[in-house]
């Protein structure tokens, strides 16, 4: 069911072997392939993974590591751009149903997963547009004209990012649990205590997932223990322990390298929660005949309260706002038939745009678990 083009394409695995024995923490570019096409495993389509040459787009010879399923459809392609610290494999949960009718791309972005690992400006503006030419880069080398863009978390941030600056490309936008596009309260650093603040001023300038790296071979027993609920979310199609167990390794194995994506991120970060430069203050900029459909879970941490001033940017564009009760910020996981729901009805207004003229009859068609707004009462989830 799969071709995984490793013999011809894979990026090599350089490694001193004498050096490895001393190795803190266990990288390996094979344990990563092994794991992911583990996860990929359960999938009831047919798929394809291989490494799209982009050329000198950040390094000097950048791969983008590349999923297909379903590419002779006619209708209109899909590209799925993952979150921080995640990969092609976490998106188990929707493949197959989206691909049931369109093309359905998904890759590692530059700096993450099986992607090369270029070193990326650490300028928050400039480590963004390099991130988003990469992606531009990957569309031209696979000829694609107009395709629908779902980025979720970090890649939502990303999607925006790419729609804007190409908005020809783009026939439809969906943003699931998108980060960085709040401004960071005034009120965040000021209501931390001395000490703590200067603790974390301290951690701020290590990478995000540097605990995981620095606790080397437990690392994935740290992920296991600190975040159990990430194996959980996959319990549908990985139920027995040992293959719950390949959601960590995977995960773990995609952050044991050279963070240069990690690394970009963080120079766009601030408090981890923000962006530098907020994604809700240049919304606008978005053309205005690109629809755009946001998906949130009514549990994440994410702040949905801002879609609101999305609409009102953008008064004369389709926005569809939809929050998913019971879901955290892993949306697309924790419920993934309703999230898919949601992709499938954006897909289809990129196939025919005339269905967006009857938005009003749209949303009364929306699931029973879609809810307008967030349970206040409802415990946030990661």
């Amino acid at each position: 069911m799969t071709r995984d083009s490793l013999a011809v394409d894979e990026v090599p695995e350089k490694r001193n072997w004498v050096l490895s024995w001393f190795q803190w923490t266990p990288m390996s570019l094979s344990a990563l392939r092994t794991a992911e096409k583990k996860i990929l495993s359960c999938l009831k389509t047919a798929y394809r993974g291989w490494y799209v040459d982009i050329g000198p787009a950040v390094g000097a010879s950048d791969k983008i590591w590349t999923i297909s399923l379903n590419e002779d459809s006619p209708k209109t392609p899909i590209l799925l751009l993952h979150g921080l610290g995640a990969g092609v494999a976490l998106w188990c949960l929707n493949l197959d149903h989206i691909a049931a009718s369109r093309p359905v791309y998904a890759i590692d972005l530059l700096g993450f997963g099986r992607s090369s690992r270029p070193k990326f400006s650490s300028d928050p503006l400039e480590a963004e547009g390099q991130l988003v030419k990469s992606v531009e880069e990957w569309r031209k080398e696979m000829q694609l004209e107009k395709m629908v863009v779902l980025g979720h978390s970090m890649g939502g941030f990303l999607a925006a990012s790419y729609a804007i600056k190409y908005p020809d490309r783009v026939s439809h936008l969906i943003l699931a649990d998108p980060w960085g596009f709040p401004e960071c309260p005034k009120e965040y650093k000021s209501n931390v205590p001395t000490l703590y603040r200067v603790i974390g001023s301290v951690l701020t300038r290590m990478n995000p997932l540097w605990a995981v790296r620095f606790a080397g071979p437990f690392g994935q027993s740290l992920i296991e223990k600190v975040r159990p609920d990430i194996m959980k979310k996959f319990s549908s199609v990985l139920d027995d322990k040992d293959g719950q167990s390949i959601i960590s390794q995977y995960i773990f194995q995609c952050n044991a390298q050279t963070p240069t994506g990690e690394s970009a991120f963080h120079a766009m970060m601030v408090g981890f929660g923000w962006a530098k430069h907020p994604m809700v203050h240049r919304i606008h900029e978005l053309r205005a005949d690109v629809p755009m459909t946001l998906v949130y879970g009514s549990r994440s941490w994410v702040d949905n309260t801002n879609s609101h001033i999305i609409k009102e940017k953008r008064p004369n564009s389709f926005v569809n706002v939809q929050i998913i009760s019971g879901a955290g910020h892993h949306v697309y996981a924790d419920k993934s038939d309703v999230f898919n729901n949601h992709v499938e009805r954006a897909c289809q207004m990129a196939d025919d745009p005339s269905i967006m003229l009857s938005k009003a009859a749209l949303e009364e068609k929306e699931s029973t678990e879609s809810q307008p707004s967030k349970e206040p009462s409802e415990k946030k989830d990661d």
